[in-house]
């Protein structure tokens, strides 16, 4: 299974393009709903994110996607995989803008996206860094099965609870 074909009853998963960029650069310039992922970024900072996902995935074959709503064919958020030379260990991440949240969709393309790790990449386990204050994402690591294991201090972006999925 290729990543970029992943799929749930209401989610469609693809690559970043570049008419993706305004949605992208707008949910980035918010505070409120950065405030986890490290805050706002310039429009230049907002463009080189994206396309260090769209690299991430032609080095490793996977990273965080664009997900697509079917119903209304628009686009909602992310969910991947990330793991970069430094990065401790397979992550898996999501951002869902405002508009998305409360719906069940951000668990649904986890979901997704766990099971793609632990199946069709065959990983024993992967983990969510998560900042102590995000309650939300702890909810859904909890939802998604994860177990809190330990806080990390994670390269330059402070202490972060690590859950984990899978048997270690």
């Amino acid at each position: 299974m290729i990543m970029e074909n992943l799929e749930t009853p209401r989610l469609r998963f693809r690559q970043w393009q570049s008419n993706d960029f305004p949605f992208f650069a707008d949910y980035f310039s918010d505070e409120e709903q950065t405030k986890y992922l490290g805050g706002t970024k310039t429009k230049e900072q907002a463009w080189r994110l994206m396309a260090s996902y769209i690299g991430h995935y032609q080095l490793r074959g996977y990273s965080y996607l664009a997900v697509v709503e079917k119903a209304s064919d628009q686009l909602i958020g992310t969910a991947g995989l990330w793991e970069s030379d430094p990065w401790p260990e397979m992550e898996l991440g999501y951002w869902f803008h405002r508009n998305a949240q409360g719906k069940g969709m951000a668990t649904e393309a986890a979901n997704a996206v766990k099971d793609f790790a632990l199946h069709d990449l065959k990983r024993p386990t992967l983990v969510s860094f998560i900042d102590p204050e995000n309650t939300a994402s702890i909810r859904l690591a909890k939802r998604l099965g994860g177990k809190r294991e330990m806080d990390i201090a994670l390269l330059n972006f402070g202490v972060h609870q690590v859950y984990r999925y899978g048997d270690p």
